[in-house]
């Protein structure tokens, strides 16, 4: 059986070993995700090209195809932000839930489009357990113009709990 780590392999992705910053040198007043039982919330993720935010609109600056592109590298932020937080993939039970923003053009009715470039990763890396409900909207504009922004919510696998009694 191939395991997600050999799916990545073959995927040509390497995740970092530390999540990247939401934008280098800021400091954000929020956490980039938090544990809440079985459950993570990853707060969004904007896409980036070359380690700096990808930014410009969808349907004037960035084709559809761009933004496809820029929302698979986001899901591989965030398969690398439940890697650093689980220490391994496998411990993914579901990626319950999706939102994906588009910075848009009014014009543009792509957006959901753009949003399987995340899905469509999900399901190839994490198999069954990335399929997901999901909402795709496009947006007059996201934090540091940003193209894409998604935020996730992941169903994991609780840890082992090993408890002694004594008697």
């Amino acid at each position: 059986m191939t395991t997600i780590y050999q799916r990545l392999h073959s995927l040509g992705i390497e995740l970092p070993v530390l999540p990247p910053p939401v934008v280098a040198g800021y400091v954000p007043s929020f956490a980039s995700h938090i544990r809440s039982g079985d459950t993570v919330y990853i707060s969004g993720r904007l896409a980036k090209r070359n380690g700096s935010v990808w930014a410009g609109k969808v349907g004037d600056q960035l084709t559809t195809e761009e933004g496809v592109q820029a929302a698979r590298g986001v899901a591989i932020e965030i398969l690398s932000v439940l890697h650093f937080t689980l220490k391994d993939l496998s411990r993914v039970k579901r990626v319950a839930r999706l939102f994906v923003m588009v910075n848009a053009t009014t014009e543009f009715l792509e957006s959901h489009i753009v949003a399987n470039g995340a899905s469509e990763l999900f399901l190839a890396v994490l198999g069954e357990p990335g399929t997901h409900a999901r909402s795709a909207c496009g947006v007059a504009q996201l934090p540091f113009g940003a193209c894409v922004e998604i935020e996730a919510i992941v169903d994991v696998v609780a840890e082992r709990m090993d408890v002694l009694c004594e008697l």
